[in-house]
């Protein structure tokens, strides 16, 4: 490795995240949601990871038929749930083949599936019941004839009657209470497993947890609810993002800084400028005065964020030499700071981290680098 630009992803905080949902929701079981590349963690070295303490009955979730090729192609040997379903009926092969378990979303989906023949392998189905969320899912007036749809299909084996909580990061909100007395008033419970809970729910809404709970950010120690840190939730940072001072310039009071001389030095100082950008996918949007630690002590980002690049003002930090390390988050700089600085949220920190950083996975005192996310 040459540039210093990096993201550490620690194995053992991400499975004691795993293991507080496992807590918070002892009696239900977990599909832990690893889809966009494991929120940009890397979505098999995560699956890996996480499968030990996963029961057979547990599982993954996932956005598409790739990702859940590349999890079977890496022996990952429980349920692999594709959240948004199939999109074109020729995917129906592989899904029978690997033994996925797809979300039933739309009247497509159940056309389709009527029209398949019979196996050995029938395709288990989660049926996916809109209470409020506004994107997928039937009405619920329409679940329990849909329902009866897939038990009668030669093709299905239907497992779970599923909802998505829209508003769960705000625990003061009524739709989310509203969402969950909806769909626990849906068709008797004796028929089928029921899922409501993502990782807000899990944490903050015990009425949600039902049979299975679906964890997803808190899995990468970051808080599903607003103006909160992961710490709060005793859950623990995975991704730590570095890089280093590659030089120190000295900056006099009116100097402008960077592309379209937004930010103005208000007084002599010196400038660190430091080896990561938005290529690297910290983001460009990131105002002056957005958090990153130097040597272990916050200074603010000046200027506008380069593609390579940024800029610190180092008034806080004078003794800084070029190669003293930089941490963009991590422990002891949440990612919810960044984000809120920068008026975005750490699932988009995570999920926008590109491929030319390598992830240097640490995992209990053994690590491996991967160079491509």
């Amino acid at each position: 490795m040459t540039r210093a630009a990096r993201a550490v992803i620690d194995l053992a905080a991400l499975r004691h995240n795993l293991q507080r949902a496992q807590t918070a929701a002892p009696h239900s079981r977990q599909f832990a949601i690893i889809k966009a590349n494991g929120y940009g963690h890397g979505l098999v070295p995560v699956a890996q990871a996480l499968a030990p303490l996963l029961a057979q009955d547990s599982g993954f979730g996932v956005a598409s038929l790739e990702e859940a090729l590349l999890l079977r192609n890496a022996n990952i040997t429980q349920p692999i749930l594709l959240l948004e379903g199939f999109f074109q009926a020729d995917e129906l092969a592989a899904i029978r083949q690997h033994r996925l378990d797809i979300v039933v979303h739309h009247q497509d989906h159940v056309a389709q599936l009527e029209q398949l023949g019979a196996s050995a392998e029938p395709i288990t189905t989660w049926l996916k019941v809109d209470t409020g969320m506004r994107r997928l899912g039937f009405l619920p007036s329409e679940a329990p004839a849909i329902w009866q749809r897939l038990q009668n299909c030669a093709a299905t084996s239907p497992r779970c009657l599923m909802t998505h909580l829209a508003c769960a990061d705000d625990l003061h909100a009524a739709s989310a209470q509203q969402q969950i007395e909806t769909f626990q008033a849906l068709m008797p419970k004796q028929e089928m497993d029921r899922s409501i809970a993502n990782s807000a729910g899990i944490l903050g809404w015990l009425g949600s947890h039902a049979d299975v709970v679906r964890p997803g950010i808190l899995l990468f120690g970051a808080s599903p609810f607003v103006d909160e840190s992961g710490e709060a939730r005793r859950l623990r940072p995975v991704m730590s993002l570095q890089s280093e001072i590659i030089a120190i310039k000295p900056c006099r009071q009116g100097d402008t800084v960077g592309y379209g001389g937004d930010w103005t030095c208000p007084t002599d100082l010196p400038l660190g400028i430091v080896a990561i950008g938005y290529g690297d996918g910290y983001p460009r949007h990131a105002p002056s005065g957005t958090p990153v630690l130097v040597n272990g002590k916050r200074v603010p980002l000046v200027g506008r964020v380069s593609m390579d690049m940024l800029c610190v003002d180092l008034r806080e930090q004078p003794h800084t030499k070029v190669g003293d390390p930089v941490l963009l988050w991590g422990p002891d700089l949440s990612a919810e700071d960044v984000a809120r600085s920068a008026g975005t949220i750490a699932y988009e920190l995570f999920c926008g981290i590109t491929e030319r950083v390598p992830r240097h996975y640490v995992n209990e005192g053994v690590s491996r680098e991967i160079p491509h996310g």
